[in-house]
Order: structure tokens, then sequence, then C-alpha cells
């Protein structure tokens, strides 16, 4: 009779299908007796699969846990939890505490949520990052509530510049004082040493000094320039406000910002944006190939804290092809992909495209800064190139033609998921509500703006084109995708006013208390899945982000309040405390 003593510590291995126990110690399982072997190889390859199995299922350490947390993950089969674990920057598990302990190892941090709202990372939609950035650390214009105030910003700014610097940015509103344009004489005493190109708000008209005019030699003689307007004064001279396409007689004289000063101006954006939970950007500048050296420097030194999605002028889809043939498409922290293009100008500079004319200006309907038969071979191109397109378009008319287009093309290029994009989609006919849905066109829509315009927007358009305005109700109720963002640097970058303005649409001036068109309401959940999974979606995205799933990206925002609970009109005072990208946290409010 054969017999094994094999030892309670003992280790093992298999080879093929035969079990070879090593002796590590003395003591045998059952008391030191000798077994026959018979028995005894049944009993170890039980345990040995037992043991297996175990092994198999053992779940992985994580590196962070977040406790004590009322999680809204965006996931709507398990919607609500309050614990998660992280592993690297990847989410490993969302659930309840006990299920999300099992993840805790010896060297796992802790995140205590104090009992907070955590809601997945906010993605901005629309953003032009660089120009918001350089913004923060020039002149503020957009709070002077009179002429007298607007100059008065010029005489204090200027003071610390030296002579021959450029003062840009600045986004006005002349709705602030009634509607004037600004003037080149408001300001000339104030900069006779210094050019000013200071833009209105929504980035459609500036105001340009006459040193600034005369650096750019445009003077009384200047010819119009298509898509765009010289605002000239009764005797022909300009008066400095340059509208659309305009602005470009002034563009070349600009001089680049320089490396140092875009590296500043991004690191400050990335800053300035997760203090309010915003951890992706989709970058809506309709450059060239050119203005992505300075994101690609900035991913090479690894100082990304927000992720980039980031957009090329749609003429150069052919550079966009090549690049990404080349070096390919990007990666979690900088992504390329998406081309931008405008057809009209906004609102506020009566540049909107529109069937019918303005209400205030009965002789003017907007106008194309873009030849629709450009634009259609433009995006015919790049959507065969298999790359995506957004095209700006404000004004009804404007809207009508790009979904014309994208119709066309869609048909002769044939099906495939190609996510095309409108950006703004401010003002749409009733008729092409539902085009967006049948069409899969994203709306890429900007909340905050609603609440902006809603102060004079009915002057302009009237009350009966101001009902399918912002129409966020009636796109989702279309069965629409809606992903929303803020325009910066023409509206702030805040994800918790967006909601606020989508979900109460009461004017900033507070002229609306139930609701500019209140039958655009939209609810919080709405609104946040458009900041979220919408977003996510616009961008190819959704396996990576806009929820708070296993194997998604750990992106995540602490808010110090819960928004579905509070009263809306309280929603634009909530705060966040925390941003958390990748598993680390980027923001911490002190």
């Amino acid at each position: 009779m054969v017999s094994l003593t094999v030892s309670f510590s003992g280790s093992y291995h298999i080879v093929g299908t035969s079990l070879k126990p090593i002796i590590m110690h003395s003591q045998s399982i059952l008391w030191g007796r000798s077994l026959p072997a018979t028995f005894l190889i049944p009993c170890l390859l039980t345990l040995l699969l037992a043991s297996t199995a175990c092994r198999q299922t053992t779940k992985p350490t994580a590196d962070l846990i977040v406790t004590n947390a009322r999680i809204w993950t965006g996931d709507e089969a398990n919607t609500v939890a309050e614990a998660m674990a992280i592993g690297g920057d990847t989410i490993l598990a969302v659930g309840d505490l006990a299920e999300i302990e099992d993840y805790r190892g010896e060297q796992t941090a802790s995140l205590d949520a104090a009992g907070k709202l955590i809601v997945p990372g906010f993605i901005d939609s629309h953003v032009h990052f660089m120009n918001g950035g350089l913004g923060l650390a020039s002149i503020q214009l957009r709070d002077a509530k009179t002429p007298e105030a607007f100059a008065r910003r010029f005489a204090e700014y200027v003071r610390a510049l030296e002579p021959g610097t450029w003062i840009l940015e600045g986004n006005w509103d002349h709705e602030q004082w009634g509607g004037e344009l600004p003037t080149r004489e408001w300001i000339d005493r104030y900069t006779p040493n210094n050019p000013v190109f200071v833009q209105r708000l929504d980035g459609h008209m500036a105001l340009a000094n006459s040193a600034a005019l005369e650096a750019a030699g445009v003077t009384q003689s200047t010819e119009e320039v298509f898509g765009g307007t010289i605002v000239r004064d009764a005797a022909g001279v300009p008066t400095g406000i340059l509208k659309d396409n305009a602005m470009g007689l002034v563009y070349p004289s600009i001089p680049d910002p320089g490396v140092a000063q875009e590296d500043r101006a991004l690191r400050a954006a990335m800053e300035f944006v997760a203090s309010h939970g915003v951890t992706s950007i989709h970058n809506m500048d309709p450059g060239g190939i050119g203005l992505l050296e300075a994101y690609e420097r900035l991913r090479a030194a690894n100082q990304q804290i927000t992720r980039f999605y980031v957009a090329l002028g749609l003429r150069h889809w052919m550079d966009l092809r090549d690049k990404i043939q080349e070096d390919g498409a990007g990666d979690r922290w900088l992504k390329i992909g998406v081309l931008k293009a405008m057809i009209d100008g906004s609102l506020g500079s009566h540049t909107a495209a529109f069937f019918e004319p303005f209400t205030d200006a009965p002789q003017d309907t907007g106008l194309f800064v873009n030849r629709p038969d450009s634009l259609y071979r433009w995006i015919k191109g790049a959507d065969a190139a298999g790359l995506q397109v957004a095209v700006h378009a404000i004004g009804d008319k404007a809207i009508h033609e790009v979904l014309n287009t994208f119709e066309q093309v869609a048909a002769e290029n044939g099906p495939k998921d190609r996510r095309f994009r409108i950006e703004h989609a401010q003002h749409i006919a009733p008729a092409d509500i539902p085009r967006f849905a049948a069409q899969g066109v994203i709306a890429s829509m900007q909340p905050y703006h609603a609440i902006d315009d809603g102060r004079w927007a009915d002057k302009v358009i009237g009350e009966a084109r101001s009902k399918t305005t912002y129409a966020f109700r009636s796109l989702l109720d279309a069965e629409a995708d809606l992903a929303f963002g803020s325009d910066w640097f023409v509206a702030p970058p805040t994800p918790l006013e967006g909601i606020y303005a989508a979900v109460t649409r009461r004017t900033l001036d507070d002229a609306h208390p139930d609701g500019w068109v209140p039958e655009q309401k939209i609810t919080v959940t709405e609104a946040l899945r458009a900041y979220t999974m919408g977003a996510a979606f616009a961008a190819f995205e959704e396996d990576l982000k806009g929820s708070l799933e296993p194997g998604k990206l750990a992106d995540f925002v602490i808010l110090d309040r819960n928004i579905f609970e509070i009263a809306p009109e309280t929603i634009r005072e909530a705060r966040v405390e925390k941003t958390i990208v990748g598993g680390k946290v980027v923001f911490a409010r002190q």
C-alpha cells in the first residue's frame, strides 16, 4: 500500500493533469496518519479546485475607495450608490459599502465624501479654451453697465501696460447699457499708444480703436468683406466696430502670444474649469493644424488635468486626415478627429441667418459667413475620410441649411455612425426640430445663453420665433441627442449655472421668474445627462466617460449640496468641493 504524508501548508503545482505535492512541513493534515493514495488524491484535487476558483474570483486591490457618498452614477441600471473603488485611473466598482470594501488592501487610500453628492465629471462640449485662458488675464468688460464704465476700464487697465501692447478679449455686452454700439472715440483718448481689439461677448463683433485700425490699414476706402460688416458713421468712416468676417481685417496685425504665454493660458484655463467641476472639454476653434501645438506641448509634458477633444477648422480636413493617418487620433488625455465650421454669426451681433428679418431691423436677415457650396464640399470630404463634423448655426435659416447639407452628404456617402453636430442650434424652425433625431444630428447647446439672450431676444426676433429658441424640451421630446457646454469665453464655463439655466430658464435680470419660454424647461436629471453622457456621446467617448461605471475613467465631482433635492432656483448657488480626474484630486475648495 502506497501512503502519502501531506503538510497542511503544502504547496503544489499542476503539470498537465498531475498533482505534485511539495512537502513544506512534517505535520500531516490528519494528525500525521498515513492514508492510502486512492483516498487522499481525490481530496487533494477537490482542495485544489476550490483554491483555484477562489484565486480566480479574488478582486483587485483598489488604490482609492470613496465612501459615505451619494453617487449619481448616470447608469440607468444602477443609478445611485454609496461607495466606489478606483484602481489607477479607472473605476473598479460602484455599489454599496460592503461590496466596495472587498477591494480594500493595505495601501488603499480613502476619500470620505461626508454624505455629499457625487456626479460624473462635467464635460463642456463647446469651449474656446485658449481664448478663455488668455482672457483670464486681460481687461474685463462683461459687467460694464454704462458707456462711462466701459471707457473707465481702459483708463485703469492701460496704466500697467507697456506702449505698443495690444489690448484683447474684453467680452463686452452693449445690451448692458441699452444696445448702443461702442465706438473708437469712447476709448481713443485713453489708448493712444496701445492698439485695442476687444470682442463682444459672443465673439462675432469687435471694437478696434484708431491705433488698431491704423495698424490693420482699415480706412474709409476699405471695401466691404463677404460675410462681415464694417460699421461706418454717416460720413462712411469706420466707427471701430467690425462684424464677423470683417474682424479678419485686423487679426493678421495682432502679434502671436508666444509659447510661454500660450502655455500659461492653458494651465490657467485648466485650473479655472477644474474649480467648476469640468474634467473634459471639446475645443471648438476653427483654426489650422498649428493650433494643436500648444495642446501637444502640454500632453508631452504630462501637465494635463483636463482632458481635451480638439477640433480643427473644417477647411483643413485634409491636414487632420493626414495627421491621424501618421500619428493616430490621440489618447485619453488629448484626442483629435473633429472639425468645426461656421455658417452664420450671432443673434446679438445681428449676423445670425434667418428666413425672416429681425424684428428690430426689418431690412436685415443676417448673413452667411461661409458659402453653402463650400461647406458642402468640405463636409463631404471630411465625412468620407471618417472625420466628425460640427457646424456653428444659430439662425433658423442657417440651421435649416446645415441639416439639408448633412442629409445630402449622409445619403451620398452612405450609412455609418457619423454623429454630425450642430453647435448652438439656437433658433430652430419648428419643422426642423424632429430632423435632429431623424438624421442622428447632435444638438450641441449652451443653456447659459438662454438666460443671457432671453433678456433681450424678444425685441430682436419677436415672441413667436422665441418659442423654439434654445428648444431643450422640444428636442428631447423628439428624441434628439443633446450635449451641453458653455461656449467659454462667450459665457462662463460653469456647468452648475448651465443646469440652473436649463431647469429654470430664469433670465440673468430676473425679469422672467417663471422662466423665459418656460415650456422649454427640462429636469435636473436631463440637464445633468447632457453635461455628462450626452457630451461623451458627442465625442464618441461614451465607453470611457459620462457615467460612473466599472471600466470607465475615474473622473468625478463632489458637490456641496444635492442638486436633485434643493429648490431649482438655488442650483446656481451650489459649489464644487472637489474635482477628481483619473482618480486624482485636481481641485479642492479651501
